[in-house]
């Protein structure tokens, strides 16, 4: 593995963190995530329940 890719995974690696910790933190909020998160996290916003309905 190259510097270059090494560097791009652990980049990857973070944003994917990231982006769980907000939407999990959106979620127990009662509040729908970010859609960048949601995709960043390969979840389909559309498809996401609303969370304010309780569905």
């Amino acid at each position: 593995m190259t510097s270059k890719n090494r560097m791009g995974f652990i980049g990857r690696a973070f944003a994917v963190l990231g982006a769980a910790s907000a939407a999990a933190a959106a979620v127990e909020g009662h509040r729908r995530p970010n859609a960048r998160d949601l995709h960043t996290l390969g979840i389909n916003p559309a498809n996401f329940p609303d969370t304010r309905r309780g569905s």
